[in-house]
């Protein structure tokens, strides 16, 4: 089945409980998308997102952001800014881990990208402590059940459509302490095979350890396809898998989200009237989660989903 039929699927048989567009606060001018997971320090619950102006492109900075209502945020005075896109974030034992999407510049123009990190236990003084590969986004982090640190990688280059048939891959690695955590490391993680199909790509979002050992992945897949006047548009949906970092084989991939999963809203561009890119899921009381995704690259929404590693174990 193809993924544009998968998504057909999903949307005429999609359970969805809640759905709901984030309201951000203290950052007139700009939207927000494209957030990290809500993650809670000294009693509070914070997030971190991408800021941008509607009209610009590639000039994003990171605020963190402090719930203060349901689905209401405010942006933290006087917290660090970050020159940087799509945050994240991993708690490695005592300490937060950050990352993002470094875009550089040369004489004014876009020249490459590379992806930044940041650790610390004070979420007031993160500090910058390695660089990933050059034209790499999606790096990911998960700690593992004995101690030892998970790394996802996604490269995407023009001769891998011809090589695996997918527009990118999802490589994995171990590492034994963030001080490991080097380019090199990253860009030689070994491939994950199997994961998207022709013409398809996407990466991990948050990874998750779950008490089986096994590890829960929310994602991104997506696909070109046309809109009503044969112009471009970009699909985006979230997706969940499992991964086993012992046999290295990935189990039950489905998608979990779609656009109109959520509230209707604008888009950037025409080509993103289509596009939800997942931050991850925060588990509810009541055994549901809520998943996070920035939609249209100008806003963020929240859907409850089922959990969606029903049977592979809970997360850690």
């Amino acid at each position: 089945m193809t993924l544009k039929a998968q998504k057909l699927a999903f949307e005429s048989a999609k359970k969805i409980y809640e759905s709901a567009t984030l309201v951000f606060h203290g950052v007139d001018g700009f939207d927000v998308y494209n957030v990290s997971i809500p993650f809670i320090r000294d009693g509070k619950r914070y997030m971190f997102g991408r800021i941008e102006r509607r009209e610009e492109w590639a000039r994003s900075w990171v605020r963190l952001f402090e719930e203060t209502g349901q689905d209401e945020w405010a942006v933290v005075k006087d917290s660090m800014i970050y020159t940087l896109e799509d945050p994240y974030v991993t708690e490695i034992g005592e300490e937060l881990v950050m990352g993002g999407t470094h875009v550089q510049y040369e004489r004014g123009k876009y020249s490459t990208f590379f992806g930044y990190f940041f650790r610390g236990t004070d979420l007031n003084n993160l500090y910058y402590f390695t660089t990933g590969p050059n034209k790499m986004k999606d790096i990911r982090l998960v700690p593992l059940q004995d101690g030892k640190i998970g790394v996802f990688s996604r490269p995407r280059r023009a001769d891998m459509s011809v090589k695996y048939g997918s527009e990118s891959m999802i490589g994995f690695t171990v590492i034994d302490s963030l001080e490991e955590l080097t380019a090199e490391v990253i860009d030689n993680a070994p491939y994950i095979y199997g994961i998207f199909g022709k013409g398809e790509w996407g990466g991990v979002n948050q990874a998750y350890l779950l008490d089986s050992g096994k590890i829960g992945v929310i994602g991104h897949i997506c696909y070109t396809d046309k809109d009503e006047n044969g112009g471009e548009v970009k699909v985006y949906l979230n997706m969940a898998l499992v991964f086993d970092p012992t046999t290295r084989e990935s189990y039950n991939l489905h998608l979990i989200g779609s656009r109109s999963c959520y509230p209707p809203g604008p888009a950037k561009t025409p080509q993103l009237v289509d596009c939800v890119f997942a931050s991850g899921i925060a588990m509810r009381p009541d055994g549901k989660a809520d998943l996070y995704s920035g939609i249209g690259d100008c806003h963020t929404g929240r859907i409850t989903i089922d959990y969606p590693f029903e049977g592979y174990g809970r997360i850690v």
